[in-house]
């Protein structure tokens, strides 16, 4: 509410951290005007709340005021409504890119479904649109929620994902531009990735890990939305950050599927870990047979010797149908490459510079166990309470 931001703004002018004195980790705040996209996600509710607790004048970009105004993290910030798709409304007088509006935007946009069409529009797009309208009102500071993972993007990893290159992109069109200064942080893992097999594996299902043959699975060190909220934040006030890109773990040392499922077991005071391994060669059968499916759909839907006399609209319906079809499949097999990526690839940084807050894996789980967690169709394997 107005009387709220009002008293956020008054707080930040007296604590606020003139810039050349030493950025202090979860402290620190420079009584500039933060604006937050993608505040609706997991991670973007996290940044809000971080962002008015240290005092920063806070404004949380949504596409529906109403149902954000019931979100207990964003108490204490403004709620302005804006479309990150449309260029000309985000810095449309009154809008949270008005000219003089902002001076440091934290940017947690990304797609839900990885698939090649959601990364490019939001990861690339969508946050570039935000970009503009930040160089053009005036703004400061740009931080970025990237992810470890672009690294294969930039290695050009035949594996490499749609939205690894959508973010890589741009990444680069956030280093090109002259007027802001910006933050790259790429976090391993959030705990809720790592968190899906909880409620399965209390009701005595075994958890599930990918086996990469010779005893190895895949390894990571995650970070709590807290910490890692609270790690975008300290690159507004702290210069080391400035133009830089920070690969960010969480405190733990790298946790293996497989000791995450024997920790799991642990903390719902199982006698034993149920665990099950599964080859990792199931994943590239299932993505064969859906790319190969989608790229005969696709040729299909391309076919022009349909015999003399055949409807026109009949032709140009079974053309449109199997291109959904193709695309559907392709979609579908992007989505099986992401879930193999993650199976496979190590999420994890070592060095310590790159390791940041206190919350443990353990202490996540303990308390999930306890409270429960939130309902996330592309990381739970529960279902949802009707």
């Amino acid at each position: 509410s107005p009387p709220l931001f009002a008293a956020t703004a008054v707080a930040c002018r007296r604590r606020a951290l003139p810039r050349a004195v030493e950025a202090v980790p979860g402290e620190s705040c420079t009584g500039e005007k933060v604006v937050v996209v993608g505040a609706t996600g997991y991670i973007g509710k996290a940044v809000v709340r971080e962002s008015v607790r240290r005092g920063y004048a806070t404004t949380a970009v949504v596409r529906d005021a109403a149902k954000a105004a019931g979100e207990p993290k964003f108490e204490g910030a403004r709620i302005a409504t804006a479309d990150v798709c449309d260029p000309p409304a985000l810095g449309a007088a009154g809008s949270p890119f008005e000219k003089g509006a902002v001076d440091v935007v934290i940017s947690c946009l990304a797609s839900r479904s990885g698939s090649k069409k959601d990364s490019f529009a939001i990861d690339y797009q969508a946050t570039l649109n935000c970009l503009d309208a930040a160089r053009a009102a005036g703004a400061r500071h740009f931080v970025l929620l990237s992810a470890f993972c672009v690294k294969s993007a930039e290695r050009k990893d035949p594996y490499a994902l749609q939205f690894q290159y959508a973010k890589m992109e741009f990444e680069a069109k956030l280093r090109e531009q002259t007027e802001m200064t910006y933050s790259i942080v790429r976090p391993t893992a959030f705990f809720k990735s790592v968190s899906g097999q909880l409620e399965v594996v209390n009701s005595g299902a075994p958890f599930v890990y990918f086996d990469l043959g010779e005893g190895r699975c895949a390894t990571c060190n995650p970070i709590s939305e807290a910490d890692l909220a609270a790690a975008l934040v300290d690159t507004v006030a702290d210069k080391s950050k400035e133009n830089a890109l920070w690969n960010l773990g969480g405190p733990d040392d790298g946790l293996s599927m497989k000791q995450q499922g024997e920790m799991v077991a642990e903390v719902l005071g199982k006698e034993e870990a149920k665990l099950l391994a599964v080859p990792i060669g199931l994943f590239d059968v299932i993505i064969r047979g859906l790319q190969g499916g989608a790229d005969l759909a696709l040729r299909a839907s391309r076919f022009d010797a349909w015999p003399e006399g055949a409807p026109e609209w009949l032709v140009k319906g079974l053309a449109s149908g199997l291109a959904g079809l193709a695309q559907s499949l392709e979609d579908s097999a992007e989505f099986g490459r992401i879930g193999r990526y993650y199976a496979v690839e190590d999420m994890l940084t070592t060095d310590p510079a790159d390791k940041y807050g206190r919350t443990t894996l353990r202490q996540h789980y303990e308390r999930i166990a306890v409270e429960g967690q939130e309902y996330d169709p592309y990381t739970t394997m529960f279902a949802p309470n009707k």
